[in-house]
């Protein structure tokens, strides 16, 4: 049964960022000291390491932070990327006890942890991800993530000079197992395509650097080597698509992302992708701590918007990151300096004024 209200999501945003503000740092290990009390323990599931740097290095630290500077008990596991390993963490962090579940989904394994929880009387949390079966959802805003990397797209062909309507442009989406590629999907076409854009190509997607280079590469052959845009649903998947242009000489081209990791970055200041969506893993680790806190504590949460299943949606917002605002994502430590501005890439830092912090 979905909850009533009685907290609002600002009021729970507001609060996990003072939460965190007043945190001691973590050593980002899988647990902190037991509370001996299964009901004060939350039991956290990160995907894998490969579809994004943030997992390990973001996600982690704030959830882990933030759940520990209330005083309650943490179990972060990572399914690296196995179905069967995410079941078998579940069993097993089950089978210890927990609170509360905070779950992101790989591949639809959540779902039947989601079950195993709830038939045992514990809230599930859909983090970053949604799937059948949670109790709430925490994420960012993903059709609007979506209608920034369709706007990203059509700010490109703008530049070049190119008519949506008239532009070649090849779709390279995320995992379809992945709820919210489809919301990805769905608000870049709704851009896009109100300008005019008609696929050129959408090979199958996936969130995969060396799937989607190949998906590419053979979109790119069979328009003969003429590409003017390319929606890549990430920076992974858009890094991709760069070797492939690099390989090609073909700068100048359209190319939308998304995590603002560090080659993200580095691909946008020199000018090989056009912007990405910076999403601050913070602002949405904040809003998940503070619905497991209060979950944690027996109390109720309000959301602002819901899934069409009725799941209670949190939400968070993303922001557009050219290169104007690589600096911002390094001043809000979402990204070293030093990682960024290597030695290659240190004379665009320069020229957008991307400074150490």
């Amino acid at each position: 049964m979905k909850k009533s209200s009685i907290l609002s999501v600002a009021a729970l945003t507001g609060a996990a960022a003072l939460l965190l503000a007043g945190c001691s740092g973590s050593s980002g290990g899988t647990s902190s000291e037991s509370t001996g009390d299964a009901a004060g323990r939350a039991c956290v599931i990160l995907p894998d390491a490969a579809s994004s740097p943030r997992w390990e290095n973001f996600d982690r630290t704030y959830l882990q932070e933030g759940l520990e500077g209330a005083g309650f008990e943490v179990d972060i596991q990572n399914a690296q990327g196995d179905v069967n390993k995410y079941s078998t963490i579940a069993d097993q962090q089950l089978t210890q006890g927990c609170g509360v579940m905070l779950l992101v989904d790989y591949q639809g394994a959540a779902e039947a942890v989601a079950a195993k929880a709830t038939a045992e009387g514990i809230p599930v949390i859909a983090y970053d991800r949604p799937f059948s079966g949670a109790d709430y959802y925490v994420s960012f805003d993903n059709l609007e993530v979506g209608r920034l990397q369709g706007q990203t797209v059509l700010n490109g062909l703008e530049a070049k000079g190119v008519d949506p309507a008239a532009a070649k442009v090849v779709y390279i989406g995320g995992d379809p197992t992945d709820g919210n590629a489809a919301m990805f999907h769905d608000g870049a076409v709704e851009v896009m395509e109100a300008a005019g854009v008609v696929p050129a190509a959408e090979p199958p997607g996936a969130w995969d650097q060396a799937k989607s280079q190949t998906n590419f590469e053979q979109a790119l052959t069979a328009l003969g080597g003429q590409v003017d845009g390319v929606w890549a649903a990430n920076d992974t998947n858009a890094a991709g698509v760069i070797k492939v242009l690099q390989d090609n000489n073909l700068k100048g081209v359209a190319v939308s992302g998304q995590d603002a990791n560090v080659a993200g970055l580095q691909n946008i200041l020199l000018g090989w992708q056009t912007a990405t969506v910076y999403k601050p893993v913070a602002d949405e680790a904040n809003a998940a701590v503070e619905v497991a806190i209060a979950l944690l504590s027996g109390e109720e949460v309000k959301a602002d918007a819901e899934l069409d299943d009725g799941t209670p949606y949190i939400q968070v917002t993303p922001v557009l990151v050219g290169p104007n605002e690589v600096n911002d994502v390094v001043a809000a430590g979402d990204a070293a300096y030093d990682d960024v501005c290597t030695p290659d890439v240190i004379a665009a830092c320069e020229q957008f004024g991307v400074v150490a912090p």
